[in-house]
């Protein structure tokens, strides 16, 4: 595998910090130790999440998307019926391969054929019936559980869920084109790829939280199936602490002929898509426009990525998504959750929604001959490396403010306890308001409140829980309290 040129953190300190007045041991010791600490380090050997990543198979993901696209169309609307062409021939074979995976690792995997009947629309002329293909794989938190116990399309017993997705659904020049080739290899059969190899990876490890592995429909119909699930999730009020979509992650060459494989996008909404009026009085009044719940998802996922993967870089783009453009995520984001996309470095719109054919020496059409199959499996790996981590970490913790109670040149937080019983404490994040990701950190015990010597006007502050492997959460950013 090549070499990659990553971009990391520059050291810089994060500014001049006031000299404390005398308080606590535990802030005195705070100020002396946390300058130039970076926020996370290296994976320990025997971890769950390196051994999961390392069962990340490029070949196995080559001959998915390979089948996938040998399915001919798999436009939303195309033939449900025939054994070999079409989107119930290729949603049937997902199924089938979530199957395999679950009776590989002892039935662990529960699923689920997701049907609904979709209603008319700009993009489908007439009522149809759709399926989404979901595959769930429940977490130990709540005790055991039987996968098989309900055949609902979503977890119901409660705990702490990560999703992963790409869309089955493919399409040619002509959106209402159900019937003309349209293989769709990269867009998105990389995604769909990227979804079951997560899922053969990540089945024989008993995590933490629930992981949710989905093959979506209707994306290209305007992201129908994300939709349905993420209204029905929001409707049954499941804990969803992140979700990623993975979609158009397999080319590597770009429509100018620039090459690049060393990263991959990840895009996340700044202001909630979700935000209520009083939320946005809020954000306005402190500043977090930059700091949504996918935004801070989108940051553990740099940061997982980076801990395991120090030759590929998950590059942060503060976007909802591309230009004008939209994903799986959104509907996510709608409904109320935390949710980024995953894309390639570079598009190639020669192979994007075009029909398959050549003009003028040029080949169009998404095919599996311009998919870098490594390139997908390096994304794979990114994707184990972020669920993984949030799987086997306690839940972010919960009810965490920032003392505003009277003007102070330092800055208090307390949060309620978590109470799992392998939490080793809390690590409590800063960076100035210029810098994209966190850079400094500190480690504490089993504890609900600390003082940093530090200005909220010149900081933000994230609070992660910790357990005893050194597992992370995502960050929560802390609302004013009085």
């Amino acid at each position: 595998m090549p070499s990659r040129a990553l971009t990391r953190r520059d050291g810089a300190t994060a500014g001049r910090v006031p000299a404390p007045r005398v308080r606590a041991a535990l802030t005195v010791l705070l100020c002396l130790v946390a300058l130039g600490r970076p926020a996370w380090a290296g994976a320990p050997a025997g971890d769950p999440v390196r051994q999961a990543i390392e069962a990340v198979s490029a070949k196995r993901i080559e001959a998915d998307i390979r089948r996938l696209a040998a399915f001919g169309t798999r436009h939303t609307l195309s033939d449900t019926t025939s054994a070999t062409r079409g989107i119930g021939a290729a949603a049937r074979w997902v199924q089938a391969q979530f199957d395999s995976i679950s009776a590989a690792n002892g039935g662990r995997l529960r699923v689920v054929w997701d049907g609904w009947d979709q209603e008319p629309g700009e993009r489908v002329p007439s009522r149809a019936r759709l399926a989404n293909v979901v595959a769930i794989l429940p977490g130990t938190s709540r005790g055991a559980v039987n996968p098989h116990a309900t055949g609902a399309a979503i977890p119901t017993d409660g705990g702490l869920c990560y999703v992963v997705g790409g869309h089955l659904d493919s399409r040619a020049a002509d959106v209402m084109d159900a019937a003309a080739d349209a293989p769709g290899a990269n867009d998105d059969g990389s995604g769909v790829a990227v979804a079951l190899e997560c899922a053969r990876a990540m089945a024989g490890t008993a995590w933490d939280h629930t992981l949710v592995f989905i093959a979506f429909t209707g994306e290209e119909q305007s992201l129908l199936g994300s939709t349905h699930w993420a209204q029905m999730a929001a409707a049954e009020s499941v804990r969803i602490g992140g979700m990623i979509a993975d979609d158009i992650v397999g080319n590597t060459e770009g429509g100018s002929g620039a090459r690049e494989n060393g990263y991959v996008r990840v895009f996340s909404e700044g202001v909630p898509a979700s935000e209520t009026p009083e939320q946005a009085r809020v954000r306005a009044a402190t500043g977090g426009e930059n700091d949504s719940p996918s935004r801070q998802w989108a940051r553990f996922v740099r940061e997982a990525a980076e801990k395991h993967l120090p030759d590929f870089e998950t590059r942060l783009v503060f976007r909802r998504d591309r230009f004008l453009r939209g994903g799986d995520h959104a509907p996510f984001n709608r409904a109320g959750f935390a949710a980024v996309r995953m894309s390639e470095a570079v598009e190639n719109y020669d192979r994007q929604h075009q029909d398959p054919r050549t003009e003028n020496g040029v080949r169009y059409g998404d095919l599996p001959e311009s998919v870098d199959f490594e390139y997908v499996a390096d994304v794979a790996r990114a994707n184990v490396a972020a669920l993984g981590e949030a799987a086997a970490a306690p839940a972010s913790p919960r009810d965490v403010v920032v003392d505003v109670s009277a003007l102070a040149y330092d800055t208090t937080l307390r949060w309620e306890p978590n109470r799992e019983r392998d939490l080793a404490g809390y690590r409590v994040l800063w960076r100035t308001t210029t810098e994209p990701v966190w850079t400094r950190s500190r480690d504490l015990g089993p504890v609900t409140e600390v003082t940093l010597p530090l200005s909220k006007d010149d900081f933000v502050f994230g609070l992660q829980a910790r357990d005893r492997d050194g597992h992370l959460s995502p960050a929560v950013v802390p609302l004013p309290k009085r």
